[in-house]
């Protein structure tokens, strides 16, 4: 006589099922993997799940920003950076720098920003508020460097120490800096690189046009933009600068 084979399937199915809920922890749910962090291409994973955030900056800055912050390495600053990159740009220009700024007592912020960079940078003054800074520098890089020194001369949340302009244009499409530096009494620091046309003698005019109450201009050699000037020499200038103008301890 033929043997029915349902009471073997049944029990086949019972251990499949058994090993399946097992192992899983508290309800025989599944563990959910950790949720990915965004690195914007450029931090490593410990940065961007320390620092990484997306900021507020409202509707004219283009409203919610890849950002990144970092506390000094002394922790609790009071006197904060904010960053502004270069059209086509991104927060990522300055990334190699933040080691530096840090370790010298600096909190940084860098944003990107498509939009009005001078509402951006005021949300990122608002953020560092909560943060405990009390003042701010201004670091842009040609575009973002027009957009801070217009920032800089504009009722903004946190007083604004100083400037630091690299291969800032003239002018740009809503940032007019060239206006701008007869106005900000601001400390400026303006820097370009001699074949870097027309930014170098773009440095130099607003230069003499400005009545920061103590400016200074440094050419250096080379043709690179922007951010670059940071590593290609400028770096150990701009912090001096500022030790000097906006130092750490506030």
């Amino acid at each position: 006589m033929k043997r029915s084979t349902l009471p073997v399937a049944l029990a086949a199915t019972a251990l499949l099922l058994t090993a399946c809920s097992s192992g899983s922890g508290s309800g025989g749910a599944a563990a959910s993997p950790a949720p990915s962090v965004d690195t914007y291409g450029c931090l490593t994973q410990e940065q961007a799940a320390k620092g990484a955030f997306t900021l507020d900056g409202g509707t004219a800055a283009g409203n919610y920003l890849d950002a990144y912050y970092r506390d000094s390495d002394a922790g609790h600053a009071k006197v904060g950076v904010i960053f502004s990159h270069q059209a086509d740009g991104s927060l990522c220009e300055w990334a190699p720098d933040f080691d530096r700024f840090t370790g010298a007592g600096y909190a940084v912020l860098a944003v990107t920003c498509s939009g009005d960079v001078t509402e951006a940078i005021k949300a990122a003054e608002r953020h560092y508020q909560g943060k405990g800074v009390t003042q701010v520098v201004l670091v842009g890089a040609s575009k973002g460097a027009a957009a801070s020194l217009v920032a800089a001369r504009l009722d903004n949340p946190l007083p604004v120490k100083a400037v630091v302009s690299l291969s800032s244009p003239e002018a740009y499409p809503l940032f007019n800096a060239a206006l701008a530096v007869t106005v900000v009494r601001t400390p400026t620091y303006f820097a370009a690189e001699e074949l870097d046309s027309p930014f170098a003698g773009n440095a130099r005019t607003l230069y003499d046009a400005s009545v920061a109450e103590d400016k200074q201009l440094k050419i250096y050699p080379g043709g690179n933009h922007g951010a670059l000037l940071l590593r290609d020499g400028a770096l150990p200038d701009v912090l001096g600068y500022l030790a000097e103008h906006a130092p750490a301890g506030g």
